[in-house]
């Protein structure tokens, strides 16, 4: 298939190695900032045939896995009313709360319905006046402008009945943690391709010569990855700072600035928690108070639920490339796909379950 075939060659990704080889002079820690990323580096075995100097560490890239508890325990709280239909992407139906997931909420009875897009909540809406419709918006800037398009679309229909439950997070102010953090080890950055084709990477340069780490826009192929991880190792071997696109053939400086204008129409940044890292200042983006009518979390008054993680988790220091998978002690006994003890487990984007899956 054209645009997907080549960039699993591996005749052409050996190549691109080979070359990291050649410039490679000392150990270099590299951090990918997707969880995409992350799982394609783990199935297609790219960390195992780098050379040994450069090790792959992997961020808190993964939207899934860094939606924060209580978020899920308020989910289920909503799903399980009577009067609520509960839409989700799939991947989150497994996610464990507290004591369930919202698997079980449905196996109860709730009605969750599982969709492809916000705008499909917001038709159900539309078929369902005598119910509350929730859309569960989370992930990274990736996601957002569809989620904000679904707020617009249901106010100029003026529906009463559809709500998002939000959880959005930001990757520029995680970044910043990271490297701001005395623990950090990170010497260089793949930035995550799908967010910069959305957003641009003109927050980046900044961001990089603040903290004096190279960065490379990179896609989600294994060529793709190796030649992000050429461009930063060159960029380290040269003492140069910079962000360079290696993802050219989609990313642009500026990204979609009419999809940043309909997200800063209907969102506001805002302090935001992190599953397993904590809270992050201005991480996050929630409703403006002009749309604070869609805010399920106001509509439904669920905003008290506390919650507590698993003490043996360590997804925290796996998702600040502290720690990898198989250095807890919970993962492949205790934690499994099947009874997982944190959301890096659950999500096929998260590290842990990548490790788990391609026996890591």
């Amino acid at each position: 298939m054209k645009y997907l075939t080549e960039y699993r060659d591996a005749k052409l990704v050996r190549g691109v190695v080979d070359k990291i080889a050649r410039i490679a002079t000392r150990p270099w820690t590299i951090m990918e900032i997707c969880g995409g990323q992350t799982h394609s580096i783990v199935r297609y075995g790219l960390d195992q045939i780098l050379p040994p100097s450069i090790e792959l560490v992997h961020g808190p890239g993964c939207p899934v896995c860094v939606t924060p508890l209580e978020l899920i325990d308020k989910a289920l709280a909503i799903a399980a009313r009577p009067d609520v239909i509960f839409c989700s992407y799939g991947d989150m139906l497994r996610v464990p709360g507290s004591g369930r997931d919202l698997f079980s909420v449905k196996a109860s009875g709730g009605q969750v319905r599982v969709v492809y897009s916000p705008l499909d909540a917001v038709e159900i809406a539309k078929q369902n006046p005598d119910k509350q419709v929730v859309f569960f918006a989370i992930g990274f800037e990736t996601t957002a402008p569809a989620n904000v398009m679904s707020v617009i679309a249901a106010r100029s229909l003026g529906l009463k009945n559809y709500s998002v439950l939000v959880s959005h997070v930001r990757v520029p102010p995680a970044m910043h943690a990271i490297l701001g953090s005395p623990s950090n080890r990170v010497q260089g950055f793949l930035l995550a391709g799908h967010v910069c084709a959305v957003m641009g990477y003109h927050e980046y340069p900044s961001l990089a010569e603040k903290y004096r780490v190279p960065m490379s826009v990179t896609g989600f192929e294994p060529l793709d990855l190796a030649q992000g991880i050429l461009y930063t190792v060159r960029m380290l071997e040269q003492g140069r700072v910079a962000v360079e696109n290696a993802y050219a053939r989609t990313v642009t400086f500026d990204g979609n600035v009419p999809a940043q204008n309909a997200i800063h129409e209907v969102f506001e940044d805002c302090d935001r928690t992190w599953r397993g890292i904590g809270t992050i200042p201005m991480s996050g983006w929630r409703l403006r108070p002009e749309f604070a009518a869609f805010d399920a979390e106001k509509r439904f008054d669920v905003g008290d639920i506390q919650t507590k993680e698993s003490p043996l988790c360590i997804a925290g220091q796996i998702l600040i490339g502290m720690k990898k998978p198989h250095d807890c002690a919970a993962f492949g006994n205790e934690c499994t796909p099947e009874h997982p003890l944190g959301a890096t487990m659950v999500s096929s984007e998260g590290a842990c379950a990548a490790y788990y899956k391609y026996k890591k």
